[in-house]
């Protein structure tokens, strides 16, 4: 028999990880890897639009950061979306986007038109990025919170991985256009399954519909997680202004600011990896192709890190964790702009960075998870990944000028590098003991240390 008094918040958060729970976490590790592609589409995609439009490097700098770009708006402005209508149709609105936006960029006919359509694409890939994180933080237990969320972050790189292997193979026999037309094909078969699977956020339900309209809601995602229903919901405090200007009161302004700097600083170093890549190689005489596979190297470096940094988190404290991986992201990105001799050296030296960088990528993710209560994470994610993606865009547009000023690989590679350091410091400036959830306060505390 459902009891009538449980709140269903600790069903999820002190029961075990059911097998549906795990398959939510799934989902959104490949939704996760979709946004992967389709902002690393544009990178593997960049030497063919040099080529065909005579664009040079401080043009070319523009265009990789346009999508970045919407990826802010993207994520502050559908992640309090999110906190107030709910995750799953912000997930789905952020799907059509990035599908007509795909189609478009592998239509288009110029510049200009190209980076309008990569700035658009971008508010449906932030968006999309803000509900994945706040869905598998909701949607995973206190226990292994912190973990599945990083495992969620890894499907980044492995759709980079996965589909920038394809995108290789495309580019021997095709154009630049498939590898958008192949991102659009994909997102498109999304859809139905985000309808079919995800569940929506129970506490934003309760807040929402108060104890009698939202026992059905809350029950449909209890069923959708693998967990005993419930009679009745407690009364909750209702979603209203205050929790959007909660993000800047008391402990949470600082809380805040330091992970949106660390954010900002450390998208720098990890984007110039990402988007600068496969220009560089080409212009140390390899063919697009090759290019392309010294990126995939970069994100199988960085979806290992991904999963090592996952299984690290549940034995280590997360914040002397963060600041020796952001500490090594920058040697190692400055090792890469000092690498020469070919095509292995390059795709070692990328595995190698590609590692550092997005472990840090995932332990901010991880932060980020366990700093905000559930009534403010979609909120607090899009708002630190918003305004930390200025970060992201400003990386590859500071790259090309530098690169356009005729500074040479290895300072271009140290001076962006330098990004990860200031993050560093950052998460040093953190609180000891973050507000998180309920039943998460003591297992969160313990690795905030």
């Amino acid at each position: 028999m459902a009891s009538s008094v449980t709140d269903p918040r600790e069903i999820v958060d002190s029961g075990r990880m059911t097998w549906r729970q795990i398959v939510v976490v799934a989902l959104c590790v490949l939704l996760n890897g979709l946004d992967g592609f389709d902002v690393l589409s544009i990178s593997f995609a960049a030497p063919g639009i040099a080529a065909d439009w005579g664009v040079d490097r401080a043009a070319l700098g523009l265009i990789l950061s346009m999508e970045l770009i919407g990826m802010s708006v993207g994520s502050i402005l559908l992640g309090m979306a999110a906190d107030r209508l709910g995750r799953i149709p912000v997930v789905i609105a952020s799907l059509l986007v990035m599908a007509a936006g795909m189609t478009a960029a592998a239509l288009s006919g110029g510049i200009v038109q190209l980076a309008v359509i990569r700035l658009i694409t971008g508010l449906g890939i932030g968006g999309m990025l803000a509900c994945c994180n706040a869905i598998v933080a909701e949607a995973s237990n206190a226990r292994y919170r912190s973990a599945a969320v990083a495992i969620m972050a890894a499907g980044y790189p492995l759709g980079a991985i996965v589909g920038g292997g394809i995108a290789s193979s495309l580019l021997v026999e095709g154009t630049w256009r498939d590898i958008f037309w192949l991102g659009a094909g994909m997102t498109i078969a999304f859809l139905p399954v985000v309808l079919l699977v995800l569940p929506e956020s129970i506490d934003l339900s309760m807040r929402r519909f108060g104890p009698g309209g939202a026992l059905g809601r809350v029950n449909k995602s209890l069923r959708r997680l693998g967990h005993r229903v419930v009679e009745m919901v407690p009364p909750v405090e209702a979603v209203g202004r205050a929790d959007r200007e909660g993000l800047f009161k008391g402990d949470m302004r600082r809380v805040t600011i330091l992970l949106t700097v660390a954010y900002f600083f450390h998208m720098t170093a990890f984007y110039f990896i990402l988007k600068w890549i496969p220009k560089i190689v080409v212009d140390m005489g390899f063919e697009p192709s090759a290019a392309g596979g010294v990126l995939v190297w970069a994100n199988v470096g960085g979806m290992t890190g991904s999963l090592l940094f996952s299984l690290l988190a549940t034995r280590m404290p997360l914040r002397k964790l963060m600041v020796a991986i952001l500490v090594l992201s920058f040697l190692m990105i400055a090792a890469f702009g000092l690498t020469t001799g070919g095509l292995d050296p390059l795709k070692r030296a990328a595995a190698i960075a590609g590692f550092f960088s997005n472990a840090a990528v995932v332990g901010l993710y991880a932060l980020i998870a366990a700093a905000y209560p559930a009534r403010l994470r979609a909120g607090g994610t899009g708002i630190v990944i918003g305004l930390g993606r200025g970060g992201a865009a400003l990386g590859p547009v500071v790259a090309g000028f530098l690169f356009a000023s005729g500074f040479s690989l290895p300072l271009v590679a140290a001076a962006i590098g330098l990004g990860s350091i200031v993050a560093a410091f950052a998460i040093l400036g953190l609180p000891l003991e973050r507000p998180v959830d309920r039943a998460s306060a003591g297992d969160e505390a313990r690795r905030a240390g």
